[in-house]
């Protein structure tokens, strides 16, 4: 007789502060609502088309770096604390590396600031500030950069 029941396949990240990154539909998600940012900047503050691109990558670099590369732990206790020491981006996919997650997570800050640049026309100041804010979130996404504190800021423990 045929097995009745069907076997579930388990996710690959139980984490639950993570694992929502690999539901379906999430990469589509996250891109519509850069793009609907970009529409809002441009219609509330009637800039140009690169400064609101402008606006959109420096508002992303800044949130994503907070969220992904400084904040620890996570808000569930069910973890009983085993990712107290460890970041967003080091969770996530169990801490593997050169993951599909985290090469789109390493694509979108590129495309951003392509396209922040080349609508403002590669002028300064909106080049350096674009720049600055792709080196420092790509740096951050280095697989080199795993659990890596640089000069000891936002360690556990006193230098």
């Amino acid at each position: 007789m045929k097995n009745l029941y069907v076997e579930a396949v388990l996710p690959v990240d139980l984490n639950k502060n993570t694992s929502w990154f690999q539901y379906p539909g999430v990469w589509t998600t996250y891109i519509l609502i850069l793009f609907f940012s970009w529409l809002i900047v441009l219609s509330f503050f009637s800039c140009t088309a690169g400064m609101a691109w402008t606006i959109v990558h420096l508002v992303h670099s800044v949130v994503t770096y907070h969220f992904f590369h400084w904040k620890k732990g996570t808000p569930f206790s069910e973890d009983q604390g085993i990712y107290n020491k460890l970041t967003w981006w080091e969770q996530m996919d169990n801490g593997k590396q050169l993951t599909r997650n985290r090469k789109f997570l390493t694509a979108v800050p590129l495309v951003l600031y392509l396209i922040a640049s080349h609508t403002t026309d590669y002028k300064n100041p909106w080049l350096f500030l674009n720049t600055v804010a792709v080196f420092v979130l790509v740096i951050a996404k280095f697989p080199n950069m795993h659990k890596v504190r640089i000069l000891g800021i936002n360690s556990d423990y006193p230098i």
